[in-house]
């Protein structure tokens, strides 16, 4: 399998457009709602594809897996302030179901590279050391 940059991964184009519906419903906010619920809403979906596009930065497979595991976090997130918003009728709940159907795909995506990644075989360079006495 060849290189693929993360963003033209599926996975990575799928978190900008949730991220960029997301911003489209909360930028119609007033500035109460946008400052409370709103900046911490963004915060979170934003943060999912910051931490994938941060883990494609990451040699190891530790290091990827870690800051998969930072956006899997930001999902769960992403849900709760989603349900505070919805709850505060602030989203039709029409929205927030395709939201969460959207956020459950992204998940699934998210664990197939976390899996991969725990996979993957480092192929490092052996050297030889020698001692001379």
């Amino acid at each position: 399998m060849g290189y693929q940059d993360i963003e033209e991964s599926r996975l990575y184009q799928r978190v900008e457009k949730l991220a960029d519906r997301v911003w489209d419903i909360v930028i119609t906010w007033d500035s109460f709602i946008k400052d409370t619920v709103g900046t911490q809403l963004i915060r979170a979906v934003d943060s999912i594809g910051a931490n994938i596009a941060e883990s494609n930065g990451r040699f190891h497979p530790n290091d990827v897996i870690r800051f998969l595991y930072f956006s899997r976090g930001s999902m769960k997130e992403t849900r709760y302030w989603l349900r505070r918003a919805k709850k505060r009728q602030l989203i039709k709940e029409a929205e927030v179901v395709s939201f969460f159907r959207e956020l459950d795909q992204i998940g699934r995506e998210l664990n197939g590279y976390i899996n991969f990644q725990r996979k993957r075989v480092i192929k490092e360079e052996t050297i030889e050391y020698r001692v001379d006495e």
